[in-house]
């Protein structure tokens, strides 16, 4: 039998159909569906606090996230919702909030409505929101409310809170098999079918799909996985993703990449959280940046404008390539939320800062703009390009303050205006 011919790389390159899910709206978000993938974050705030957690939603908000989920645990955390609405809005920050309910979610939405209708969405833990007899009752009790107020659902199964009842019949039916599986393969099955039968139930209860988004949450890349596949193939509900208990730092961030960029390329996930243990006093805002540079560095959403850097060798013992990469890529973090409003499609823009002539100018002309700067025994003169073509050489000690002026300019006259910088000729300023 002749061997298939391996189809050729057009064909192979590039995400999967997305997997076609129910959309939902979230406040003024939509979620699933056709909708592009959404960004979300959590604060780790003390609600209770009002003008703490306005300050965090508000720099998480200002970061790019689409929904900020905030704790709702006890009374006092309930009745400051509303304020902390409230003084959003009063900052002109109509972010969505989401609240976050373990345990007594359907008591302190009841004892707090305004606390219900301040939120954009409840979520629920299917393995916590009650137990035994209490559990169907009080998870009724939480969909009514939803309901009623007009709200969708987030029902999250977790693999640290999952439903023990549901477990060990599962495990039981498991240990009778003439093959059993093994314990973390029926553990994932519980995963699937808590979100599945709880979303059954809310149905049942009068809550339509386009209420309601799943998530199946595990601290381990391949469970996670395998899970969001199962759930995938056996639902249509919007898909929300997330490697829980992540970690801290590089452990982190290569976690939650490995394992939403796999699931992200085969069509699954409408709604993504990178959940990151912030360094002690550290920035909780980059947990939305690695989850934009995620989605943008696969090609499926524009966030900010890529600048593209050399990692540095021998050739660039200097630091100057480095610090200029710093400056430009902080620069434009900082000047984004400005920038949206004046510059439309700013976020498409590229930028080069090369190091060395070996790939300098041939990286920077593949940029709408770049520089390539001398490396060790060079001539110390830093060829700028536009668009493609040789623009101007900077030369001096001012390289740094030049070209960032530069960066600026070329923004201006081409989302500003609508016209393109010219390119000009190559000698200019030479």
């Amino acid at each position: 039998m002749n061997k298939p011919e391996k189809p050729p790389l057009d064909d192979v390159a590039g995400p999967c159909a997305r997997h076609q899910t129910t959309q939902v709206m979230v406040g003024n978000i939509a979620v699933g569906g056709s909708a592009p993938i959404v960004v979300q974050s959590m604060t780790n705030t003390d609600t209770a606090d009002i003008e703490g957690t306005i300050a965090q939603v508000a720099a998480l908000a200002r970061a790019g996230s689409e929904l900020v989920r905030i704790t709702v645990d006890r009374e006092e955390a309930a009745a400051a919702v509303p304020h902390i609405r409230d003084g959003l809005r009063k900052h002109g920050i109509t972010t969505p909030l989401i609240g976050d309910f373990h345990y007594i979610g359907h008591k302190l939405l009841a004892d707090y409505p305004a606390c219900a209708e301040a939120l954009d969405k409840y979520r629920i833990n299917p393995g916590n929101v009650g137990f035994k007899n209490k559990r169907d009752t009080q998870f009724a009790d939480i969909i009514e409310i939803a309901n009623k107020n007009n709200k969708p659902v987030r029902i999250g199964a977790n693999w640290g809170s999952l439903d023990q009842e549901l477990l060990t019949k599962l495990m039981d039916e498991n240990a009778l098999l003439a093959s059993p599986k093994d314990v973390r393969a029926v553990t994932r099955e519980a995963m699937v079918q808590s979100a599945l039968l709880s979303a059954a139930r809310a149905q049942e209860l009068g809550m339509p799909k386009n209420k309601m988004i799943l998530s199946a949450k595990v601290s381990a890349v391949q469970d996670l996985i395998a899970v969001y596949q199962t759930l995938a193939e056996r639902s249509d509900y919007a898909i929300h993703l997330g490697l829980t208990e992540a970690g801290m730092g590089s452990k982190g961030i290569v976690a939650s990449s490995a394992a939403l960029g796999i699931l992200l390329q085969q069509g699954i996930g409408d709604t993504v959280r990178i959940s990151l243990t912030p360094e002690p006093g550290g920035d909780r805002t980059l947990e939305v940046q690695v989850a934009q540079e995620l989605l943008q560095t696969m090609g499926f959403r524009t966030f900010v404008p890529l600048v593209a850097a050399c990692p540095g060798c021998g050739r660039t013992t200097s630091t100057t390539f480095q610090e200029l990469a710093r400056s430009i890529q902080d620069f434009i973090r900082d000047e984004m939320p400005n920038w949206k409003t004046r510059y439309p499609g700013v976020e498409s823009l590229n930028v080069a800062i090369m190091g060395c002539i070996v790939n300098g100018p041939g990286e920077s002309k593949h940029a709408d703009i770049g520089i390539s700067l001398p490396g060790t025994g060079e001539t110390p003169a830093a060829p700028v390009f536009v668009d493609g073509k040789k623009f101007r050489t900077l030369r001096g000690p001012n390289i740094s303050t030049e070209f960032q002026a530069m960066v600026i300019d070329y923004i201006d006259q081409r989302y500003g205006s609508g016209s393109k910088v010219p390119a000009g000729p190559a000698s200019a300023a030479e």
